[in-house]
């Protein structure tokens, strides 16, 4: 007796048909609903709730990508949010549907999720990820808890499981005016993240309060009111550091190695 499989659907806030800032070329965008986070300086509140958005499924999300094909040569699909992989079965899904079809697929997270004990699911996603876009929030355990609510450890893990993967990373970090543009914070994500192989390239983000909008029309409250906009100069300053702190740190590595060739490659 023949059995239908059951369509695995996804919650899913919105899609972005023309995205040019979250991974390489012009890419097709999907935000995912629900994040567990609740970062400070958040400016899609709306995509926190797990049960808001729309269910939709991964070939209905991949016909609307189809309709504007030819405008993706040089791009793909960006899975972001919220936090993807909230729903991890259902993004797996996604990108190995994508991947079919020789479709680039990006994913934007924090790592929040990733878990040791569900390492197997997350091979099964790591086998058609092209590449990750990972946010750092902070630099150090006790302010990355401040900004965020979570601890930062499972972030950390999820760096090492992509390094073992071999999949290429690149980090994100937004600079917020006194909370995350200090130079010993700088210094210190700079040492942080300058050990992985697999980091390349390095992305500062300015802060802005353009979220100050969604605050108010859904009621909440905005929790840095009093911070001005990241100068964007400023911002270019703090990725300077941080990326001579890298640079120290691949030395230190290729000096305890005893040569020079490390096998990391040029941040940009």
């Amino acid at each position: 007796m023949h059995t239908e499989q059951k369509c695995l659907k996804g919650r899913i806030h919105s899609t972005e048909s023309f995205g040019t800032v979250d991974g390489p070329g012009v890419r097709f965008v999907v935000f995912f609903q629900g994040c567990p986070m609740r970062c400070l300086y958040c400016h899609n509140p709306d995509t926190w709730m797990p049960d808001g958005g729309m269910e939709t499924t991964a070939e209905e999300l991949l016909e609307e990508y189809r309709r504007n094909q030819a405008f993706y040569r040089t791009g793909g699909i960006t899975a972001t949010g919220g936090e993807p992989l909230l729903q991890l079965s259902f993004l797996t899904e996604l990108f190995r549907k994508a991947k079919e079809e020789g479709i680039h697929t990006c994913l934007d997270t924090s790592g929040i999720v990733y878990r040791k004990s569900r390492d197997k699911e997350f091979q099964a996603l790591f086998s058609c990820v092209d590449l990750v876009l990972l946010d750092f929030k902070h630099s150090t355990e006790e302010e990355h808890k401040k900004l965020t609510g979570q601890s930062q450890k499972h972030i950390l893990e999820f760096a090492d499981a992509l390094e073992k993967a071999g999949i290429p990373m690149i980090v994100r970090h937004v600079v917020v005016p006194g909370i995350t543009d200090g130079k010993d914070h700088l210094i210190r994500l700079g040492h942080l993240i300058g050990k992985y192989r697999n980091l390349k390239g390095l992305e500062i983000l300015p802060y802005h309060t353009m979220g100050k909008v969604k605050y108010e029309k859904l009621g909440m409250e905005y929790p840095l009111e009093s911070v001005e906009n990241m100068d964007v100069a400023k911002a270019k300053e703090a990725r300077t550091v941080i990326l001579q702190a890298i640079r120290e740190t691949r030395c230190n590595y290729a000096g305890d190695r005893g040569n020079s060739s490390d096998n990391r490659s040029t941040v940009k």
